[in-house]
């Protein structure tokens, strides 16, 4: 599987509190997962580096320090603060106060509705 390294921009308008809640979520999920099924803990050093869906709208970028940046596409001010591994999850805590879940699934992270792969 390759992806495209090129940068797009989605010019769908959306306000700023719009677009950060499609990018970064705030809302758990609803789990998918069977009852039966184990949780795979998941440790920092399996999700730091830098992360992008496959059509460049978002950039999420982690760090080992435990703090994050994260951009979308069209978007004037990038999300940035810092996170913790919870589980099989990663949680964002941005400065604004916003919390954002994030499930790690098969070696690509999915939030809000995108998923993330490791970034060229």
């Amino acid at each position: 599987m390759t992806t495209s390294c090129e940068p797009r921009v989605d010019f769908t308008v959306l306000d700023a509190a719009s677009i950060l809640a499609i990018a970064m979520g705030g809302t758990p999920a609803v789990d998918s997962r069977p009852a039966s099924a184990h949780p795979r803990v998941v440790t920092g050093a399996a999700v730091v580096g830098a992360w992008r869906s496959a059509d460049g709208v978002v950039q999420l970028k982690l760090r080992v320090d435990g703090t994050y940046a994260g951009e979308v596409a069209g978007r004037r001010q990038p999300a940035k603060g810092t996170y913790w591994v919870d589980g099989e999850s990663v949680v964002l805590h941005d400065d604004s106060g916003l919390q954002t879940p994030i499930h790690v699934l098969d070696g690509e992270l999915e939030m809000a509705g995108h998923r993330l792969r490791p970034a060229c």
